[in-house]
């Protein structure tokens, strides 16, 4: 497939300040599976954000340019997402500009953070061996203030919760 990115000025700048988080896993299923999985709206509804909240919308437009937005609801309250696509090399790799948003897509800040980075460049990569695909996330949040670099690292245990708890329900999906 054609790697298809965004222009390069809608990068962040790299920072070494603050390490990226990362989070890894492998999945008892073929690449072409677990990828339709990050990429298709509907399955993205099955999975995706902090275990236990439930999707209540999603709009796919997979290019670069385009984005994934979402709603989501918990126990405690309602709130909006998006991915600001970048890039689309697929079956290897998807980037995007992480962050939380208004209904009408526009950045917002993190509802109960505010010094959280408002974007986070987010690359996700898909390796098949033997019939399991390992998925590798990498959270960026360079080009960001001070504030928000401490903030990210503050964290760093719940990303790790968070996450670990996405890709442990994107489990049960696939293996179903």
């Amino acid at each position: 497939m054609t790697v298809k990115k965004a222009p390069a000025a809608m990068k962040p700048a790299k920072s070494a300040k603050v390490e990226p988080f990362i989070i890894t896993r492998t999945f008892n299923a073929p690449r072409a599976t677990v990828v339709k999985a990050w990429t298709e709206e509907k399955k993205l509804m099955k999975w995706w954000g902090p275990k236990g909240a439930q999707m209540l919308s999603a709009k796919m437009d997979l290019r670069p340019g385009g984005m994934f937005h979402y709603s989501m609801k918990n126990s405690d309250f309602t709130m909006w997402g998006k991915w600001a696509i970048k890039e689309v090399d697929l079956p290897n790799k998807l980037v995007w500009l992480n962050s939380f948003s208004d209904p009408q897509g526009g950045v917002v800040a993190h509802p109960m953070m505010p010094d959280f980075p408002k974007e986070l460049h987010t690359t996700v990569t898909f390796a098949e061996a033997d019939g399991k695909t390992s998925v590798k996330v990498v959270w960026d949040p360079s080009g960001c203030t001070e504030a928000e670099q401490r903030a990210f690292d503050s964290i760093r245990e719940s990303m790790q919760g968070g996450w670990g708890g996405s890709l442990e329900v994107l489990a049960e999906v696939l293996a179903k």
